[in-house]
């Protein structure tokens, strides 16, 4: 049995050098973010406001991190054309880059000779891994099973981070 995955915002706090993130789904029905993405679908506006409600819990812990020297990088594997969620992520991601995030997209394309593990994850410091697991329909699964300090996996997530984060497109010269 795994152990049960500790909150993300311990891990965060408890980095030291980097946090990286890996999502690899063209799109995602988080219960919190679905408003918001219908809203966005309608209307094309999305909330930039880096204190908002929905924002400030997550600018906040970003904020703190990077003040600690915590490098925090994010990498979107995405297919093209892309689906309105990825739309909606790229007009929400100034928000994540205001707060110290740095974010690249790699389209699926050029991803097909990388070994990628399964699921997005989280790596924090190059040795604890966090997997986000969802459900067919996009929506959060069953955390419990998905946190991990094995040397192999944590070897294997930050390597394929690393290799989608060499070819993908910095934030602001990729357009959708």
């Amino acid at each position: 049995m795994q152990p049960i995955a500790p909150d993300f915002s311990e891990l965060l706090k408890g980095a030291q050098r980097t946090a990286v993130h890996l999502e690899m789904r063209d799109s995602y029905g988080v219960a919190d973010e679905l408003p918001a993405v219908e809203r966005f679908k309608q209307t094309g506006q999305s909330d930039l406001d880096p204190e908002s409600e929905y924002w400030a819990p997550w600018t906040a812990m970003v904020r703190e991190a990077v003040a600690r020297g915590v490098v925090l990088r994010r990498a979107r594997i995405i297919s093209e054309p892309v689906t309105d969620y990825i739309r909606y992520e790229h007009a929400m991601t100034p928000v994540n880059i205001g707060a110290g995030e740095e974010v690249r997209w790699l389209p699926r394309r050029r991803a097909s000779d990388l070994a990628l593990p399964g699921n997005d994850f989280w790596v924090f410091d190059g040795r604890a891994v966090r997997f986000n697991h969802f459900t067919g329909t996009g929506d959060w699964a069953d955390p419990r099973t998905s946190y991990t300090e094995d040397e192999a996996v944590a070897r294997l997530c930050s390597s394929a981070f690393e290799a989608v984060w060499e070819r993908a497109v910095p934030h602001e010269q990729y357009i959708v």
